[in-house]
């Protein structure tokens, strides 16, 4: 089983770069991330024509998450995180596909830091961490994906003391990324690449792309139950250079049959 996240950076813009890769790399199951369409605006037409079921969790302008299955619809398991009844950002979706969890979420980005953005972002990291440990509770495979907008070490950055100022690599964010991994999750691509630079996401700006100046901050973290039929991960870095494409890249792992 191929399990991809994709920060696709606007669903409908970059409507013919996610059919081509979809066409291409043939993933079982994709988590999109900030589709910055409204629910009813969702392209669910063309990907059921590129042969994936969809459930999806729209907003107008920015947010926006989507999982995709090959073949199937996803059976969706949770819309929206718990634990604050008043946040309205969409930014987690759950389903059940072959017997394991997959959970879908952008992670807030936190920027201008300090501030109330940062503050919402480290508040959004507690209930995700508060919710993580139910699920593994649960003794069952699970895979949560997406966009976490955290560079865990210096090693995911090209030049980390340029993201010192960032939201994405204050030591707030780093503590409460390893504070969520250490609760018994495997970070699937550190797993595999303990000591290699591995990037998922390039600025649009100064040539970052052409010059491999990038930052990993989409990960998968996996239950004990999957982090056992680990197999491999990767980073299809090519998509990035495509004409009219998102800062990020398709990032996947391949997964055993249990």
């Amino acid at each position: 089983m191929r399990i991809a996240t994709y920060n696709v950076n606007g669903v409908n813009g970059r409507l013919p770069v996610l059919l081509r890769w979809l066409e291409l790399a043939q993933p079982d199951v994709v988590c999109l991330q900030e589709l910055k369409a409204p629910q009813e605006k969702f392209p669910e037409g063309a990907i059921e024509k590129a042969g994936y079921g969809a459930i999806w969790n729209g907003q107008k302008a920015w947010n926006g998450v989507a999982i995709l299955a090959k073949g199937e619809k996803p059976s969706e398991t949770r819309r929206g995180l718990p634990g604050d009844p008043e946040d309205i950002h969409s930014r987690y979706l759950e389903a059940l596909i072959d017997g394991t969890i997959v959970g879908c979420l952008y992670l807030p980005n936190g920027n201008p830091a300090p501030g109330p953005k940062f503050d919402y972002k480290l508040q959004w990291f507690k209930r995700l961490t508060k919710y993580a440990a139910s699920l593994l509770k649960l003794n069952v495979p699970v895979v949560l994906a997406g966009d976490y907008n955290v560079i865990p070490t210096e090693l995911d950055a090209y030049k980390p003391e340029r993201w010192v100022d960032d939201a994405l690599f204050f030591p707030e964010s780093r503590a409460a990324y390893r504070k969520l991994v250490d609760q018994g999750w495997t970070d699937a691509l550190r797993k595999l690449y303990p000591n290699e630079r591995v990037y998922t996401f390039w600025d649009y700006f100064r040539n970052s792309y052409a010059r491999d100046a990038g930052i990993r901050i989409d990960h998968f973290l996996l239950s004990p139950q999957v982090a056992s039929r680990l197999m491999s991960a990767g980073v299809d870095r090519e998509v990035r250079g495509w004409e009219k494409t998102s800062d990020h890249a398709p990032t996947w792992i391949e997964l055993s049959e249990k």
